[in-house]
């Protein structure tokens, strides 16, 4: 087993590397070893199996990781975080620590080769990732999932630690008061529900929000003949006015009042429903109608 970070080795190691955990990446680092193993458990990783962990920090979370028998490639986007996490995880889990591959980079840009090159230096025959888990800032959270869900095919879950409000956010159902672009946009990908709460006392520095956690078990996307940025392009138009009815924007994006009408009528969506009122599907059908009536002109 490895040996996970406390309070104090938290601070300690900060400390060591001069480090003040700033608002510029959202750093809040969880100083609670039975939390990290709770989110390692909620994740459902085990042996063989190729984890993206986005945010180490100083390694709470990736030493919980690793104790699953997983193979581990960290996303770190602070220089010193990304140079300070493999002597940090040698020392408490020598014997995991050869699974752990570090990419310094951005997590809003990695790239699958960048994934595979992180892993190659470690583990030459290393498959593809099969899952993410990471603590996200809420700034940047569901721009990393949907690049991270976009990215990685291969990724079957997804389990996040965020801001409770931003949680409400992404797993919110059609009709619902939190519903919108972020829930329409991760039902592309996958199933998403609530995980668990988080409390603020397991963090250092102690953030001002509670936190939750969600997991996204990948699906077939909506059947549709049209891309998914056809699709997400139509969710962005019709939130962008999501109190007014949506026989107006899609007037406006299929051309024409007559056309608008007749792609609502060829995808069977209420010309006064509003955009919060509709699933992923809605969206893929709508999406399909539009590009018809533009291609006819």
């Amino acid at each position: 087993m490895a040996r996970l970070l406390g309070p104090t080795d938290i601070r300690v190691l900060a400390d060591s590397l001069d480090l003040r955990p700033g608002k510029r990446w959202g750093q809040n680092f969880v100083v609670d070893a039975g939390t990290v193993r709770r989110i390692a458990a909620a994740a459902g990783v085990g042996p063989g199996e190729h984890v993206i962990e986005v945010g180490p920090g100083l390694g709470s979370l990736t030493l919980a990781l690793l104790e699953t028998g997983a193979s581990i490639t960290a996303v770190e986007i602070d220089p010193r975080l990304a140079a300070a996490l493999p002597g940090i995880v040698a020392e408490r889990a020598p014997d995991e620590a050869g699974a752990l591959a570090v990419l310094g980079a951005d997590a809003l840009r990695i790239t699958a080769a960048e994934v595979a090159d992180a892993r190659a230096v470690v583990d030459e025959e290393s498959a593809a990732p099969t899952s993410l888990v990471a603590n996200l800032p809420y700034n940047v959270a569901v721009p990393v999932i949907l690049h991270a869900l976009e990215t990685f095919p291969s990724l079957a879950r997804v389990l996040v630690m965020v801001q409770a409000e931003v949680a409400d956010r992404i797993v919110a159902p059609p009709g619902s008061r939190t519903y919108g672009i972020p829930s329409a946009k991760v039902a592309w990908f996958g199933a998403a529900r609530r995980a668990g709460d988080i409390g603020r006392a397991v963090f250092w520095p102690v953030p001002r929000v509670d936190s939750a956690l969600v997991r996204i078990d990948r699906r077939d996307p909506p059947d549709t003949i049209v891309t998914r940025r056809d699709v997400f392009a139509v969710v962005d138009a019709t939130f962008a006015h999501r109190r007014k009815v949506i026989r107006g924007v899609v007037r406006a994006l299929a051309g024409s009042a007559e056309a608008g009408d007749s792609a609502l009528e060829r995808a069977g969506i209420d010309p006064l429903a509003r955009a919060e009122t509709l699933g992923i599907e809605d969206f893929a059908r709508l999406a399909e109608a539009v590009a018809d009536f533009r291609v006819a002109d």
